[in-house]
């Protein structure tokens, strides 16, 4: 089927069938690629009119210098004014000078690369749709849910709280949460700090508990302005780390206008989560983010995902009671992690916030 390039849909289109086919191959967008595709297939293309806001390149989102945090008190007060500062306004921000060796960063990435580009016959022994899975390999989650799929394929890993053996992960999963839940911890400390709260509030709460690796993998696509690599969604956890390539095309909606993450050598890009902005009655924020599709590839990242969706804990979570007053009224009912990522993937990543089935 010829693909045209617009958002028409040609007569006697099969989607159902088209995204069938695609889905039953377990070869992503990868295999696309390496089949040769020189159009994007129909099931990809976005409606032309699908996100007509504008890019602000003037603008960049915050980069902190974490050097200092614990050796210097006064270094570390201006530490924490960035962090809250940056949580508020933009809900998106990188840190550097972390203490993670650039060489364990450097795995990270050649390790989702080498998986990504194994033999498809070894990878489809971790391909599935079952959303409870410790180890998932698969091609947009909510492939059969949204209108059009993204440019992107996956590899998902359950790294805590109960860690798997070793042997059941694909070897880039294998360590990768030692330096990063380090990294989680002293970021949910400075968050904490900067909300006038006990150092260990929100860890306490357990906002760092439960993690999950989530390698993505972009190859290079030959008609970019018709898809996404990631459609524009906010997250569904407490809090995201994110090791993203030097390719770009990492986006944040800022004041109404697409921003640039630009790549930074050796940072880490800490993202606030749904979960985040709910206890922190807005305060936080949690914004819409996008990648876009590029003709360079592929493009990589490892997001470290940190949420307990997979316990069935009865936990509830609602706004933390010690920022509440008269003037500042609870303005979200309480969820149960669990049912909030339910409900996040059963609308897919459709560019609306799923806080908004949550507000009072």
């Amino acid at each position: 089927m010829e693909v045209t390039g617009t958002s028409e849909v040609p007569e006697g289109y099969d989607r159902a069938s088209e995204l069938k086919a695609f889905d039953e191959s377990k070869a992503g967008v990868k295999g696309l690629v390496d089949a040769g595709v020189s159009i994007v297939p129909r099931m990809f293309i976005k409606p032309l009119n699908h996100d007509l806001r504008n890019r602000n390149p003037q603008l960049t989102t915050p980069v902190i210098d974490l050097h200092g945090l614990d050796s210097n008190p006064v270094r570390r007060k201006e530490i924490v004014e960035m962090v809250r500062e940056a949580s508020e306004t933009w809900g998106f921000f990188s840190v550097v000078n972390h203490g993670i060796p650039e060489s364990v960063l450097e795995e990270m990435m050649d390790g989702t690369s080498r998986f990504h580009e194994l033999d498809n016959e070894v990878k489809k022994e971790f391909y599935t749709r079952d959303p409870m899975s410790n180890v998932i390999y698969t091609s947009n989650f909510d492939l059969y849910v949204d209108k059009s799929a993204d440019w992107r394929d996956t590899l998902y890993c359950l790294m805590a709280p109960h860690p798997l053996h070793p042997q059941e992960l694909p070897a880039i999963c294998r360590g990768h949460n030692d330096g990063v839940q380090g990294a989680n911890d002293e970021i949910l400390e400075l968050m904490s700090e900067g909300l006038k709260l006990n150092l260990n509030h929100l860890k306490d709460m357990d906002c760092g508990e439960g993690l999950a690796i989530l390698c993505h993998y972009y190859p290079a696509c030959p008609q970019p302005e018709l898809t996404m690599g990631t459609t524009n969604h906010s997250d569904n956890d407490f809090l995201t780390i994110l090791l993203q390539d030097q390719i770009g095309g990492l986006q944040i909606l800022h004041h109404d206008q697409w921003v640039d993450v630009h790549p930074v050598p050796g940072a880490l890009v800490i993202n606030l989560g749904d979960l985040m902005q709910l206890l922190t009655n807005d305060k936080f924020k949690s914004v819409e983010h996008r990648v876009l599709a590029n003709r360079r590839g592929p493009r990589v990242s490892v997001a470290s995902f940190f949420s307990t969706f997979h316990l069935p804990l009865p936990k509830l979570y609602g706004p933390i009671m010690e920022l509440l007053s008269e003037e500042n009224p609870p303005k979200y009912r309480e969820t149960t992690v669990r049912d909030y990522v339910i409900y996040f993937r059963s609308k897919g990543l459709d560019g609306t916030s799923a806080l908004s089935h949550y507000k009072l």
